[in-house]
């Protein structure tokens, strides 16, 4: 493999894509004589790396449509989402991104996979993760130019050793074929942790705590970005990073994340049912 560099963002290359294919399922065949493969959940037996088995796939809720065109949240028919498919928050307080969408609702069994990749050194998971969100957000990769993760604070960093959601953009970004720019963003200021804050309060922690690198902006000008995190709950993170890639020059964002949250203040709209999964699997 290759690695091509263009004004800060890096994309890997096969030199050769045929047979770079062939080995690639030969080296994972053989790989899975040596080592079978599990379940990411339950680590029981699967047929595959990385596939779920049927019991723990039964359990995730991934958010097909009906849901919200701007923030990803899941509704129980498209009847909520009016003419627009836009929910009521994101009708009194556009978000300043494009479209959003997410992978899962956040839920017991989500939180498991989300947590076990942020704090759990499970890097293994952001690959399979990726992979749903890349389903889930294709129309979004197929206008993009470039993947952007939310950063980190570098102290931050340094405890965790690797950022959740720059593992998941180097997934996505390796999978849909386009760029990533891992550290365009930069947090200039640590902030307090933002669980139990409202949808305010956060934007309010955050005013000014993320930048562009000055060396990365050419990186950013006329591009369309896809934003990417682990989480959105009340997207005020996501916000932040949005307005900065924009006053950045960047020609559009959208956003994809792993898993949605709902806010504090938004009513919740589970939805655990055979039809959603259907449903994913017809979108995938």
């Amino acid at each position: 493999m290759s690695l091509y560099r263009d004004t800060g963002a890096v994309v890997a290359r096969g030199i050769i894509p045929g047979a770079t294919r062939v080995l690639r399922r030969v080296g994972s065949a053989l790989l899975d004589t040596l080592l079978p493969p599990d379940c990411p959940s339950c680590h029981g037996d699967v047929d595959r790396a990385g596939h779920f088995c049927p019991a723990c796939f039964r359990q995730l809720t991934f958010i097909a449509d009906p849901c919200c065109t701007r923030c990803g949240q899941p509704f129980v028919s498209a009847s909520f989402g009016g003419t627009r498919m836009i929910c009521a928050p994101c009708e009194e307080a556009p978000p300043p991104w494009r479209a959003g969408r997410a992978a899962l609702v956040y839920d017991d069994w989500s939180r498991c996979l989300v947590l076990g990749l942020k704090y759990g050194d499970r890097t293994e998971l952001a690959p399979i993760l990726a992979t749903h969100m890349g389903r889930i957000g294709q129309s979004l990769l197929a206008r993009a130019d470039i993947v952007v993760p939310v950063p980190l604070h570098r102290g931050r960093l340094f405890r965790r050793r690797y950022n959740q959601a720059a593992l998941l953009a180097w997934a996505l970004a390796r999978q849909a074929g386009i760029a990533v720019g891992p550290d365009l963003l930069v947090r200039v200021r640590s902030t307090a942790p933002l669980a139990r804050l409202g949808r305010a309060a956060r934007r309010d922690v955050l005013r000014g705590a993320i930048a562009i690198r000055p060396r990365r902006r050419d990186a950013i000008a006329n591009r369309h970005v896809v934003l990417v995190d682990d989480v959105m709950t009340t997207g005020a993170t996501l916000g932040e990073c949005t307005r900065v890639l924009l006053a950045a020059g960047a020609a559009s964002v959208d956003v994809l994340v792993a898993a949605r949250a709902p806010a504090p203040d938004e009513p919740r709209h589970p939805e655990k049912s055979a039809a959603s999964r259907e449903r994913y699997a017809v979108a995938g």
